[in-house]
């Protein structure tokens, strides 16, 4: 087997354990049940401009995620490992593009730019990023996805310049198709997390090319061409949408977008050190290969490098830093906001085993334990992810409501919010969500009852399944009348069903068991 060989078997092993990890466990609330379920109501309703959660308009993110989940249930069904396809088909091109990028960068005395394009892929595609990241249900692999790529591609396009020349050899005329390439990925970041699709491969961009004097290429983009591209793949969804729901934009940009980085009063505030100790778990143990180089940048004896990989090297730390400080301004912390830094942080820590062990008796034995560590930590995280799920979902009782309620019975929901069971039970119709609604536009906070009350602004039909305690009290007299709420929560006038890990299935005294939904599993 060539070494080019070996890389590839590895890529392919390390998607294929992504893969089937993503196959063991439920889905988690409140993200995944939240972002399958409205791929899946989309495709059930047909409607691919306004995403709906329990029929509502959803407008936090773009429709990136959503519209690859419905377009991947419509191939292969329903299912919640095919609601985790569309974020681990991501991970797996960030993993494929980091490896062909670096394959390219000029190599290290005495080994290959292909040796450590390969570590650097073990080590991304065996942390606790790639493969719990690379599955997890939201919006944050996809939009890390299209950063790193955007990333690349102008980098790659800036150094591998045209005129025969490239960064150092003073050509001046950027790669147009590798640019062009970056301004794709920008389009497809803003449609996968909104703005930081495009401001923070900027802001990478921004700072590396002053830092490596590469400033005057910027005139010679394809800016008519790129701009042209990125347009047409980032704009027609957001002016299609605002004619669907004015002031769509203003919410989004506004209150989902600048008031969550600025404001103090949303969920998640985290210390300032939150994202160096996410970086430590989430590249476990690989970090650790990392250190040398800092420990020498801080006693100015910086480790030797080949002549061309100097600007990799800047953009890395560059890529590094810039994120995760633009991320530790806000308040509000979240681990998955870390995910963009991943292929710069697995290109360092590559590059420190390269130059500090590579060449040591049994530096074989040294990688491949650290890389049975990571796998090892990847697939107790997973096991323990598994249980604590089982614990707080409502798939058991979402699974005893599919084999007895009819197509046209009614679903209530008290208490709280099953994210997880209209997607479990493919429920043909949104549920009735029972709260004090009136009193939650005064008091609620960042949370559920906000995310379903504002949706409803935009379309006051579908948020009539908004009801009030009253209507609990009326389908406890009516046929056809099915009732989840969370254990410990006080039930009157409906008869018991099933008592779950978490939630408790009731139905009201006149209600009459079906034969059941498509979904059922008897």
């Amino acid at each position: 087997m060539t070494e080019r060989q070996k890389s590839w078997a590895g890529l392919a092993l390390l998607w294929g354990l992504l893969l089937l990890l993503a196959a063991l466990r439920p889905l988690a609330v409140p993200d995944e049940g939240r972002y399958g379920e409205i791929g899946r109501w989309m495709l059930q309703s047909g409607d691919w401009i306004i995403p709906r959660l329990d029929g509502i308009p959803f407008f936090h993110k773009p429709p990136l995620l959503h519209w690859l989940n419905a377009s991947l249930m419509a191939v292969l069904g329903v299912h919640a490992w095919v609601a985790r396809l569309g974020p681990a088909l991501h991970a797996g091109l960030m993993l494929l593009v980091m490896y062909l990028v670096l394959r390219r960068t000029p190599s290290l005395l005495g080994l290959s730019s292909e040796s450590l394009a390969r570590r650097a892929t073990w080590v991304l595609g065996s942390s606790l990023a790639f493969l719990i990241g690379g599955q997890y249900v939201n919006h944050d692999m996809l939009v890390a996805c299209w950063i790193g790529v955007a990333i690349w591609a102008f980098a790659l396009s800036f150094l591998q310049s045209g005129n025969g020349g490239n960064a150092q050899a003073g050509g001046r005329v950027p790669d147009p198709w590798l640019a062009r390439a970056g301004f794709v990925a920008c389009g497809l970041g803003v449609l996968s997390k909104g703005l930081i699709g495009l401001v923070l491969p900027g802001l990478v961009l921004f700072i590396w090319l002053f830092q490596t004097r590469q400033w005057h290429k910027v005139l010679r983009l394809p800016w008519v061409s790129g701009l042209a591209l990125f347009g047409l793949i980032a704009v027609p969804w957001f002016v299609l949408a605002e004619r669907r729901a004015p002031g769509l934009l203003a919410y989004l940009f506004g209150d989902q977008q600048f008031n969550r980085y600025t404001a103090t009063t949303f969920n998640n505030g985290r210390p300032w050190w939150f994202y160096l100790a996410g970086l430590f778990l989430l590249m476990f143990p690989w970090t650790f290969l990392v250190l040398p180089q800092v420990l020498a940048w801080l006693r100015r004896r910086a480790l030797p490098l080949p002549a061309g990989l100097g600007p990799w090297v800047s953009l890395a730390w560059i890529w590094l830093l810039a994120i995760i400080g633009f991320f530790s301004v806000p308040h509000s912390k979240l681990i998955g906001y870390a995910l963009p830094v991943m292929p710069p942080l697995a290109f360092l820590a590559a590059l420190g085993f390269e130059q500090t062990l590579a060449r040591r008796p049994h530096a074989g034995r040294y990688f491949g334990g650290m890389l049975a560590l990571a796998l090892l930590v990847a697939c107790g995280v997973e096991v323990a992810a598994a249980r604590y799920t089982e614990r707080r979902g409502s798939a058991d009782v979402a699974a005893a409501l599919a084999c007895q309620m009819a197509p046209d019975d009614t679903v209530l929901a008290a208490g709280d919010f099953p994210y997880d069971l209209p997607f479990v039970a493919r429920l043909p119709q949104a549920m009735v969500v029972i709260q004090d609604w009136a009193l939650q536009r005064r008091e609620a906070g960042d949370n559920w009852r906000r995310e379903l009350f504002e949706g409803a602004d935009f379309d006051r039909q579908a948020g009539q399944v908004l009801q009030g305690p009253d209507t609990l009290l009326q389908a406890a007299q009516k046929p056809g009348q099915w009732l989840v709420a969370p254990r410990g929560f006080e039930v009157t006038g409906f008869a018991p069903v099933l008592e779950g890990r978490a939630w408790v299935l009731y139905r009201s005294p006149s209600t009459v068991v079906g034969a059941g939904l498509p979904s059922c599993r008897r």
